[in-house]
């Protein structure tokens, strides 16, 4: 009876090879590797068994074929009923708010985390203060800066402009 091949051993001489393939029909280098990561743990939960088989490659390879045609699947629905649920008559930006993305990129990054944090994710400075790691005061002055600092960008002339 020949010997059954090491896992890791197998694992290093065939990854790559597959992960080409997979890579090859989703066109995504690092979908090609989840999903061929994902078809190597189930092998090695059933490495007894799969180890035994003539070719274990061919039942890895077929597990990430599946998985990966699975997802395209999956894929393909999901773009079908956002399609169906998708407004047909979406208006463009409104001038106002193209002006308030461009203003606040010129924002430190601070401040204008703590501006849409704040003003976009109705957060309280308690809690922008918890996600970000920084004292509520900090949190505070970064509030005042930014707000300081958007409203002489957008009410005092000062042209806004892409960076």
């Amino acid at each position: 009876m020949p010997a059954r091949p090491d896992f890791a051993e197998f694992y290093a001489a065939t990854f790559a090879r597959l992960t080409v393939q997979i890579h090859a029909f989703v066109g995504d280098h690092t979908d090609a590797q989840d999903l061929v990561q994902e078809a190597y743990c189930r092998a090695f939960a059933r490495w007894s068994t799969v180890s035994a088989y003539d070719d274990p490659l061919a039942w890895v390879r077929r597990v990430a074929w599946n998985l990966a045609i699975s997802r395209w699947r999956r894929l393909k629905l999901l773009r079908r009923r956002m399609h169906e649920l998708a407004p047909t008559d979406v208006s463009g930006p409104s001038p106002v708010s193209v002006d308030l993305a461009r203003a606040l990129r010129h924002l430190p990054p601070n401040q204008r985390r703590a501006i849409v944090l704040h003003y976009l994710a109705d957060m309280s400075v308690a809690d922008i203060a918890a996600f970000t790691g920084a004292a509520e005061g900090s949190v505070k002055a970064w509030l005042h800066r930014g707000r300081a600092a958007l409203t002489s960008l957008l009410h005092d002339g000062v042209e806004v402009t892409d960076v």
